[in-house]
């Protein structure tokens, strides 16, 4: 019975693409003057909003020439929305600001796919012991989380301080492979005082009181108290975990709303790892008011993060750490 649901669904969602909707744009096409393009652009500002439905007009469109500009590359992009103001005779000269939306969109989307290829490169590539940049970049890890503590060799139990599992992190990494160590260093790096003190956090067992009531206290020192509960997970393997959670978003396509909108033209790796720091941050904040009772419950609390996440991106408006300030990313609704 599913499956026969399943199939009429499709079917009607077929149906609805391939005739009713078409047979629609053309009437308001007729009586507007304008195509789906022109009033995309026209009706919605620059961000998600707009580039989303331009990226579903070119996906269904009926001209291959549209289709396929979902996947040019970048250099051609400006070619491309040349022969698209042609097909659909659009004069550019009467419509200046036409193709400069269309363009900045374009890149965006185009931008994401490449975007996406990068990351997936980097998540398959193993970490390799015998690779001098991997294990440089993995010693500047330790340096920026321990700068006072001098590793003693390479294989150590000293690694478990940062929060890897054994002796030699390369283990850790098998999941999401250079991907995770990347994104854990550019979290030391950039938000260095955010990570120590999470790292802090995330080391201390017991569970801290304040012994004072919150109305006691001002709005600083209560939002530094409620931090005072203690964490006991381990850092390193958590930042692993947000990177396959990030991931996720990403090939899923759920970061399309943040990224368009906080992107001006294409994505970059750059944007990725901002939005890995503000969910390194915000699942810190999220740990701590599900106070789960030991590490057994990681999972549980992941995938409640995960699900309240992605309602959030819903919103076509909305956008994750808009400007990447260290220790001050928050969810804002653009």
């Amino acid at each position: 019975m599913k499956h026969f649901l399943r199939v009429l669904t499709q079917f009607f969602v077929f149906l609805y693409c391939k005739c009713l909707w078409r047979g629609l744009k053309f009437v308001v096409r007729k009586f507007s003057g304008r195509c789906e393009l022109q009033r995309i652009c026209y009706n919605n500002k620059h961000g998600a909003r707009r580039t989303l439905k331009i990226e579903s007009s070119l996906r269904y469109s009926k001209y291959e020439l549209l289709q396929s500009a979902l996947s040019v590359h970048p250099d051609k992009v400006e070619k491309t929305i040349e022969d698209i103001m042609a097909l659909k005779k659009i004069n550019p000269d009467t419509n200046p600001q036409l193709s400069v939306s269309l363009q900045a969109s374009l890149l965006q989307i185009v931008g994401y796919r490449s975007l996406l290829a990068e990351v997936e490169k980097l998540r398959r590539e193993p970490y390799d012991s015998e690779n001098p940049e991997h294990e440089d970049t993995l010693m500047k890890l330790w340096k920026e989380l321990r700068p006072d503590t001098p590793l003693t060799s390479r294989i150590s139990k000293q690694w478990c301080e940062i929060g890897f599992q054994g002796s030699d992190p390369k283990t850790d990494f098998r999941g999401m492979g250079l991907l995770g160590l990347h994104n854990l260093l550019y979290f030391a790096e950039h938000d260095k005082v955010t990570a120590l003190q999470m790292l802090q956090d995330s080391l201390q067992p017991k569970h801290k009181s304040t012994h004072r009531k919150p109305s006691e206290l001002n709005k600083p020192d209560w939002e530094q108290k409620s931090l005072d509960k203690a964490i006991g997970y381990s850092f390193a393997i958590v930042g692993i975990n947000i990177t396959d959670l990030a991931y996720s978003l990403l090939v899923g396509g759920a970061l399309k709303t943040h990224l368009y909108n906080v992107a001006p033209e294409m994505p970059n790796l750059l944007h990725f790892q901002q939005t890995f720091c503000y969910l390194m941050q915000e699942f810190h904040r999220f740990w701590i008011e599900e106070d789960p009772s030991d590490i057994m419950e990681f999972n549980r609390v992941r995938s409640k993060f995960h699900r309240r996440i992605l309602r959030q991106l819903k919103n076509p408006d909305m956008a994750l750490c808009p400007h990447f300030s260290a220790s001050d990313l928050h969810l804002v609704n653009l």
